[in-house]
Protein backbone atom coordinates (compact mmCIF):
# COMPACT_ATOMS: atom_id res chain seq x y z
CA UNK A 1 0.00 0.00 0.00
CA UNK A 2 1.49 3.20 -0.79
CA UNK A 3 2.33 6.51 1.45
CA UNK A 4 1.58 10.08 1.11
CA UNK A 5 3.01 12.82 4.11
CA UNK A 6 0.27 15.60 5.01
CA UNK A 7 1.67 18.95 5.52
CA UNK A 8 2.10 18.15 9.04
CA UNK A 9 4.17 15.45 8.36
CA UNK A 10 1.59 12.56 9.05
CA UNK A 11 2.05 9.34 6.38
CA UNK A 12 -1.11 8.31 5.25
CA UNK A 13 -1.38 5.23 3.69
CA UNK A 14 -3.85 4.83 0.86
CA UNK A 15 -5.39 2.60 -2.09
CA UNK A 16 -5.54 3.26 -5.47
CA UNK A 17 -7.56 1.81 -8.44
CA UNK A 18 -9.06 2.39 -11.84
CA UNK A 19 -8.66 5.64 -14.19
CA UNK A 20 -10.50 8.67 -15.12
CA UNK A 21 -11.85 11.41 -12.81
CA UNK A 22 -10.37 11.29 -9.28
CA UNK A 23 -12.93 10.02 -6.74
CA UNK A 24 -11.70 10.04 -3.03
CA UNK A 25 -13.19 8.28 -0.23
CA UNK A 26 -13.17 9.16 3.25
CA UNK A 27 -14.23 6.71 5.99
CA UNK A 28 -16.11 6.72 9.39
CA UNK A 29 -14.94 6.35 12.63
CA UNK A 30 -15.71 3.04 13.07
CA UNK A 31 -13.92 1.91 9.23
CA UNK A 32 -11.17 2.31 7.40
CA UNK A 33 -9.90 2.28 3.83
CA UNK A 34 -11.12 -0.79 3.46
CA UNK A 35 -14.62 -0.55 4.81
CA UNK A 36 -15.00 1.24 1.26
CA UNK A 37 -14.28 -1.72 -1.01
CA UNK A 38 -17.94 -2.38 -2.62
CA UNK A 39 -17.70 1.20 -4.06
CA UNK A 40 -13.96 0.69 -5.03
CA UNK A 41 -14.59 -2.47 -6.86
CA UNK A 42 -17.46 -0.84 -8.74
CA UNK A 43 -16.00 2.43 -9.16
CA UNK A 44 -13.10 1.88 -10.33
CA UNK A 45 -14.46 0.62 -13.74
CA UNK A 46 -14.90 4.29 -14.19
CA UNK A 47 -12.77 6.55 -11.93
CA UNK A 48 -9.77 7.13 -10.10
CA UNK A 49 -10.38 5.69 -7.22
CA UNK A 50 -8.50 6.51 -3.62
CA UNK A 51 -9.57 5.53 0.00
CA UNK A 52 -6.99 6.51 2.62
CA UNK A 53 -6.60 5.56 6.02
CA UNK A 54 -6.97 8.59 8.39
CA UNK A 55 -4.18 9.89 10.83
CA UNK A 56 -4.84 7.27 13.81
CA UNK A 57 -5.49 4.35 11.84
CA UNK A 58 -2.55 1.57 10.74
CA UNK A 59 -1.41 1.24 8.73
CA UNK A 60 -1.11 5.18 8.71
CA UNK A 61 0.64 6.87 11.52
CA UNK A 62 -0.81 7.04 14.54
CA UNK A 63 0.44 10.57 16.26
CA UNK A 64 0.59 10.46 20.29
CA UNK A 65 -0.34 13.78 20.71
CA UNK A 66 -3.88 14.58 20.95
CA UNK A 67 -3.89 17.98 19.63
CA UNK A 68 -2.76 16.16 16.21
CA UNK A 69 -6.55 15.25 15.77
CA UNK A 70 -9.39 18.05 15.17
CA UNK A 71 -12.06 18.63 12.65
CA UNK A 72 -9.80 21.18 10.85
CA UNK A 73 -7.08 18.27 10.48
CA UNK A 74 -9.54 16.18 9.05
CA UNK A 75 -10.42 18.48 6.80
CA UNK A 76 -6.92 19.71 5.36
CA UNK A 77 -5.95 15.65 5.67
CA UNK A 78 -8.47 15.63 2.49
CA UNK A 79 -6.40 18.45 0.34
CA UNK A 80 -3.28 16.54 1.68
CA UNK A 81 -4.51 13.72 -0.57
CA UNK A 82 -5.20 15.79 -3.67
CA UNK A 83 -1.86 17.73 -3.37
CA UNK A 84 0.21 14.90 -2.97
CA UNK A 85 -1.42 13.11 -5.81
CA UNK A 86 -1.15 15.76 -7.96
CA UNK A 87 -5.29 16.02 -7.88
CA UNK A 88 -7.03 19.29 -8.31
CA UNK A 89 -10.11 18.63 -8.19
CA UNK A 90 -11.83 15.38 -7.56
CA UNK A 91 -14.86 14.19 -6.40
CA UNK A 92 -15.42 13.52 -2.47
CA UNK A 93 -17.50 10.92 -0.79
CA UNK A 94 -17.40 10.78 3.00
CA UNK A 95 -19.27 8.83 5.77
CA UNK A 96 -20.03 9.92 9.08
CA UNK A 97 -16.98 11.36 10.64
CA UNK A 98 -15.53 11.24 6.79
CA UNK A 99 -19.06 13.37 6.15
CA UNK A 100 -17.95 15.91 8.44
CA UNK A 101 -14.34 16.23 7.05
CA UNK A 102 -15.95 16.21 3.89
CA UNK A 103 -18.60 18.95 4.14
CA UNK A 104 -16.11 20.95 5.97
CA UNK A 105 -13.53 20.71 2.76
CA UNK A 106 -16.59 21.85 1.02
CA UNK A 107 -17.02 24.92 2.59
CA UNK A 108 -13.55 26.05 2.93
CA UNK A 109 -12.28 24.72 -0.37
CA UNK A 110 -15.46 24.95 -2.67
CA UNK A 111 -17.05 28.02 -1.63
CA UNK A 112 -17.05 30.39 -4.55
CA UNK A 113 -13.31 31.63 -3.05
CA UNK A 114 -10.88 30.70 -5.87
CA UNK A 115 -11.04 27.48 -7.70
CA UNK A 116 -13.25 25.12 -6.24
CA UNK A 117 -10.91 21.74 -5.08
CA UNK A 118 -14.14 19.56 -5.26
CA UNK A 119 -15.94 18.49 -8.51
CA UNK A 120 -18.39 17.51 -5.94
CA UNK A 121 -19.16 16.15 -2.49
CA UNK A 122 -21.24 13.72 -1.24
CA UNK A 123 -21.82 13.73 2.92
CA UNK A 124 -23.43 10.13 4.15
CA UNK A 125 -24.22 9.46 7.26
CA UNK A 126 -23.56 12.75 8.21
CA UNK A 127 -24.96 14.38 11.53
CA UNK A 128 -24.39 12.69 14.83
CA UNK A 129 -24.52 14.79 17.55
CA UNK A 130 -25.10 18.09 15.56
CA UNK A 131 -28.49 18.96 16.85
CA UNK A 132 -28.40 21.21 19.67
CA UNK A 133 -30.29 19.19 21.41
CA UNK A 134 -27.69 16.19 21.74
CA UNK A 135 -24.50 18.18 20.78
CA UNK A 136 -23.10 18.55 24.70
CA UNK A 137 -24.31 15.01 25.55
CA UNK A 138 -22.51 13.43 21.96
CA UNK A 139 -19.51 15.44 23.15
CA UNK A 140 -19.33 13.91 26.38
CA UNK A 141 -20.57 10.64 25.12
CA UNK A 142 -17.00 11.20 22.56
CA UNK A 143 -14.83 12.07 25.83
CA UNK A 144 -16.37 8.57 27.83
CA UNK A 145 -15.64 6.38 24.87
CA UNK A 146 -12.54 7.60 24.86
CA UNK A 147 -11.71 6.87 28.33
CA UNK A 148 -13.24 2.97 28.02
CA UNK A 149 -10.98 2.73 25.02
CA UNK A 150 -7.84 3.66 27.04
CA UNK A 151 -9.04 1.82 29.71
CA UNK A 152 -10.13 -1.38 28.19
CA UNK A 153 -8.81 -1.34 24.78
CA UNK A 154 -10.49 -1.63 21.29
CA UNK A 155 -11.45 -5.15 21.57
CA UNK A 156 -14.33 -4.36 24.49
CA UNK A 157 -15.19 -1.35 23.04
CA UNK A 158 -15.89 -2.57 19.64
CA UNK A 159 -18.51 -5.17 21.47
CA UNK A 160 -20.45 -2.80 22.33
CA UNK A 161 -19.80 0.22 20.39
CA UNK A 162 -20.75 -1.77 16.75
CA UNK A 163 -24.10 -3.17 17.99
CA UNK A 164 -25.59 0.24 18.57
CA UNK A 165 -28.86 1.62 17.41
CA UNK A 166 -28.31 2.76 14.12
CA UNK A 167 -26.05 -0.83 13.38
CA UNK A 168 -28.62 -3.46 14.22
CA UNK A 169 -29.96 -3.11 10.68
CA UNK A 170 -26.36 -4.05 9.19
CA UNK A 171 -26.24 -6.92 11.63
CA UNK A 172 -29.63 -8.07 10.43
CA UNK A 173 -29.16 -8.22 6.84
CA UNK A 174 -25.87 -8.68 6.26
CA UNK A 175 -24.66 -11.20 9.31
CA UNK A 176 -21.06 -12.09 7.57
CA UNK A 177 -20.62 -8.45 6.62
CA UNK A 178 -21.30 -6.72 10.12
CA UNK A 179 -19.31 -10.04 11.52
CA UNK A 180 -16.50 -8.79 9.57
CA UNK A 181 -17.07 -4.92 10.28
CA UNK A 182 -16.69 -5.94 14.11
CA UNK A 183 -13.54 -7.95 13.57
CA UNK A 184 -11.99 -4.93 11.68
CA UNK A 185 -12.65 -2.27 13.96
CA UNK A 186 -11.32 -4.33 17.36
CA UNK A 187 -8.33 -4.31 15.48
CA UNK A 188 -8.01 -0.48 15.21
CA UNK A 189 -4.93 1.13 17.09
CA UNK A 190 -6.63 1.88 21.18
CA UNK A 191 -4.42 5.29 20.78
CA UNK A 192 -5.37 6.71 17.16
CA UNK A 193 -9.11 5.49 18.09
CA UNK A 194 -9.31 6.98 21.70
CA UNK A 195 -7.35 10.43 19.97
CA UNK A 196 -9.55 10.57 17.53
CA UNK A 197 -13.02 10.38 19.34
CA UNK A 198 -11.45 12.81 21.62
CA UNK A 199 -10.07 15.05 19.23
CA UNK A 200 -11.82 15.10 16.37
CA UNK A 201 -15.42 13.79 17.55
CA UNK A 202 -15.58 15.52 20.97
CA UNK A 203 -14.33 18.93 19.64
CA UNK A 204 -16.42 19.64 16.02
CA UNK A 205 -18.40 22.07 15.76
CA UNK A 206 -22.27 21.98 15.35
CA UNK A 207 -23.58 22.09 11.53
CA UNK A 208 -26.15 24.51 13.36
CA UNK A 209 -23.76 26.84 14.08
CA UNK A 210 -22.19 26.79 10.46
CA UNK A 211 -25.28 27.73 8.08
CA UNK A 212 -23.85 30.83 6.54
CA UNK A 213 -20.50 28.51 5.86
CA UNK A 214 -23.13 25.61 4.07
CA UNK A 215 -25.00 28.50 2.31
CA UNK A 216 -21.52 29.18 0.48
CA UNK A 217 -20.90 25.98 -1.01
CA UNK A 218 -20.71 26.26 -4.82
CA UNK A 219 -20.77 22.70 -5.59
CA UNK A 220 -23.21 19.98 -5.82
CA UNK A 221 -23.75 17.89 -3.00
CA UNK A 222 -25.54 14.86 -2.50
CA UNK A 223 -26.67 14.07 1.24
CA UNK A 224 -27.58 10.08 1.93
CA UNK A 225 -28.49 8.63 5.44
CA UNK A 226 -30.75 5.52 6.53
CA UNK A 227 -34.24 6.25 7.20
CA UNK A 228 -33.47 4.54 10.79
CA UNK A 229 -30.18 7.06 11.38
CA UNK A 230 -32.51 9.31 14.14
CA UNK A 231 -29.42 11.11 15.58
CA UNK A 232 -28.71 12.28 11.87
CA UNK A 233 -32.58 12.76 10.19
CA UNK A 234 -32.59 16.87 11.22
CA UNK A 235 -28.94 17.74 10.73
CA UNK A 236 -29.59 16.01 7.36
CA UNK A 237 -32.54 18.38 6.85
CA UNK A 238 -30.56 21.08 7.59
CA UNK A 239 -28.18 20.96 5.35
CA UNK A 240 -30.45 20.30 2.30
CA UNK A 241 -32.20 23.52 3.09
CA UNK A 242 -28.83 25.53 3.72
CA UNK A 243 -26.60 23.82 0.92
CA UNK A 244 -28.03 25.68 -3.00
CA UNK A 245 -27.09 22.66 -4.76
CA UNK A 246 -27.70 19.70 -2.38
CA UNK A 247 -29.95 16.75 -2.82
CA UNK A 248 -31.19 14.51 0.09
CA UNK A 249 -31.51 10.98 -0.45
CA UNK A 250 -33.28 8.50 2.14
CA UNK A 251 -32.62 4.78 2.01
CA UNK A 252 -35.81 3.04 3.67
CA UNK A 253 -35.25 0.47 6.88
CA UNK A 254 -31.49 1.19 7.28
CA UNK A 255 -29.04 2.61 9.47
CA UNK A 256 -25.78 4.19 9.89
CA UNK A 257 -23.51 1.84 7.76
CA UNK A 258 -25.54 2.37 4.37
CA UNK A 259 -22.35 2.09 2.39
CA UNK A 260 -21.83 -1.51 3.58
CA UNK A 261 -25.60 -2.25 4.63
CA UNK A 262 -26.63 -1.40 1.33
CA UNK A 263 -24.10 -1.40 -1.27
CA UNK A 264 -26.03 -1.47 -4.48
CA UNK A 265 -28.27 1.16 -3.64
CA UNK A 266 -25.61 3.39 -1.96
CA UNK A 267 -23.60 2.58 -5.15
CA UNK A 268 -26.67 3.24 -7.47
CA UNK A 269 -27.35 6.79 -6.19
CA UNK A 270 -23.51 7.81 -6.13
CA UNK A 271 -23.80 7.02 -9.54
CA UNK A 272 -26.59 8.78 -10.83
CA UNK A 273 -25.48 11.86 -8.99
CA UNK A 274 -21.73 11.55 -10.21
CA UNK A 275 -23.42 11.63 -14.03
CA UNK A 276 -25.75 13.80 -13.04
CA UNK A 277 -23.02 16.30 -11.90
CA UNK A 278 -20.44 15.41 -15.13
CA UNK A 279 -23.44 15.84 -17.53
CA UNK A 280 -24.43 19.52 -15.87
CA UNK A 281 -27.85 18.36 -14.72
CA UNK A 282 -27.43 18.53 -11.30
CA UNK A 283 -28.68 22.34 -11.02
CA UNK A 284 -29.35 24.68 -8.44
CA UNK A 285 -32.29 24.69 -6.55
CA UNK A 286 -34.91 26.71 -8.37
CA UNK A 287 -35.20 29.88 -6.00
CA UNK A 288 -39.00 28.85 -5.86
CA UNK A 289 -38.62 25.45 -3.81
CA UNK A 290 -36.72 27.42 -1.47
CA UNK A 291 -38.08 26.61 1.76
CA UNK A 292 -39.53 29.26 3.85
CA UNK A 293 -37.16 28.75 6.88
CA UNK A 294 -34.34 26.54 6.92
CA UNK A 295 -34.95 25.35 10.47
CA UNK A 296 -38.44 23.83 9.64
CA UNK A 297 -41.70 24.72 11.26
CA UNK A 298 -40.74 24.14 14.09
CA UNK A 299 -38.56 27.39 14.19
CA UNK A 300 -34.68 26.94 15.03
CA UNK A 301 -34.32 24.34 17.71
CA UNK A 302 -32.98 26.07 21.09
Amino acid sequence: MPTLLTDDGIRLHYEEAGRGTPLVFVHEFAGDARSWEPQLRHFSRQYRCIAYHARGYPPSDVPEALERYSQDRARDDIRAVLDALGIDRAHVVGLSMGAFATLHFGMRYASGNGAPRALSLTVAGGGYGAHPAHYAAFQAESRANAGLIREKGMAAFAAGYADGPTRVQFAAKDPRGFAEFQRLLAGHSAVGSANTMEGYQGRRPSLYGLTEEMRRIAVPVLIVAGDEEEPCLEACLLMKRCIPAAGLAILPKSGHTINLEEPQRFNALLEDFLHRVETGSWAMRDPRAAPASIWGPGGKPI
